[in-house]
């Protein structure tokens, strides 16, 4: 099927990270030879180009949070083949895989932690379960801390690298779109604070929702962030896109977001940001009994 083939454009050619085993890496933006230890030790940045390489939910957590200050949440939730969806696979053997890989049931992990003693709910995606996709559990999960964020008026963050819409779960995947935009359109009705910090990759169902509906929203440098990837973009419109399309840089530069934070320094800006905001500095955990209390005032809806 030769017809089939995908066509590599210059500036995306790759969009993910291609880490070589051994004492040396390529970057995937600027191409340059890395030596590993260094590149870890920096915080998994290139320093010829600063492109930031992804990073684990733990690794995130550790560089974000203080320590020992993050609970999870919801850990049980668990997703489901709704519509026995099977391509090369059965989605039911991805799952298995992703969750044997990842040791988490879903592409999300949910909680609250402090940031240097502020308070904040917390969603990380996990970019290594299925491309970070956002399925039934991850809609749900959003919702979640978003509705604990409007009961006890703490800040939301939420830290994107993700695909998009998970293909395997069709429409209903498609609704969390609808569903996690609803659930931030009430935090700004009660006016508490959304911080969205967009990653690389940052696409597609995700993209179109939750992540460019905050008071403020951060991009990583040289995070990749659209809606269709750019190989689509140009095999639609028959054109070339300009250099740096769909990067945070001309993102920037566009008014699509309204900073750019190096890792290094986004624990910083986050504390700002809190600080802007007069968040409570007090340390306090929600924890499943109270975070159940919550949900219990929040009238029912579909599991979908």
């Amino acid at each position: 099927m030769a017809w089939f083939k995908k066509r590599r454009s210059v500036d995306d050619a790759d969009t993910g990270p291609k880490i070589a085993e051994g004492l040396w890496l390529k970057c995937t933006v600027c191409r340059e030879t890395l030596f590993r230890k260094d590149f870890e030790r920096h915080g998994k940045i290139c320093p010829k180009c600063d492109y930031h390489f992804p990073i684990s939910v733990d690794e995130r957590i550790s560089l974000l949070l203080d320590d020992e200050s993050f609970t999870e949440w919801s850990k049980e939730l668990q997703p489901t083949d709704i519509l026995g969806f099977k391509d090369t696979h059965p989605y039911t053997d991805r799952l298995k895989r992703s969750q044997q890989k990842t040791s988490r049931s879903d592409a999300i992990v949910v909680g609250e932690g402090s940031i240097n003693e502020y308070r904040v709910n917390l969603s990380i995606f996990d970019f290594s379960f299925m491309g970070g996709s956002m399925g039934t559990v991850v809609g749900e999960k959003i919702l979640i801390t978003a509705e604990a964020s409007c009961a006890t008026r703490t800040p939301l963050i939420i830290i994107s690298t993700s695909g998009g819409a998970r293909m395997q779960e069709g429409i209903f995947s498609l609704m969390q779109m609808a569903k996690t935009a609803a659930a931030i359109g009430r935090l700004n009705d009660m006016g508490v604070p959304f911080i969205s910090v967009l990653t690389d990759p940052t696409f597609g169902g995700v993209t179109a929702s939750f992540a460019m509906l905050g008071d403020i929203i951060i991009a990583e440098p040289k995070a990749l962030i659209g809606f269709a990837g750019p190989r689509v973009i140009e095999q639609t419109i028959k054109q070339r896109l300009p250099k740096g399309f769909q990067r945070a840089e001309f993102l920037l530069e566009r008014g699509m977001i309204d900073m750019i934070v190096p890792r290094r320094n986004m624990k910083a800006t986050l504390t700002t940001l809190l600080g802007f905001f007069q968040t409570d500095r007090t340390p306090s955990q929600v924890g499943e009994d109270a975070l159940n209390s919550i949900l219990k005032t929040i009238p029912k809806r579909s599991k979908d």
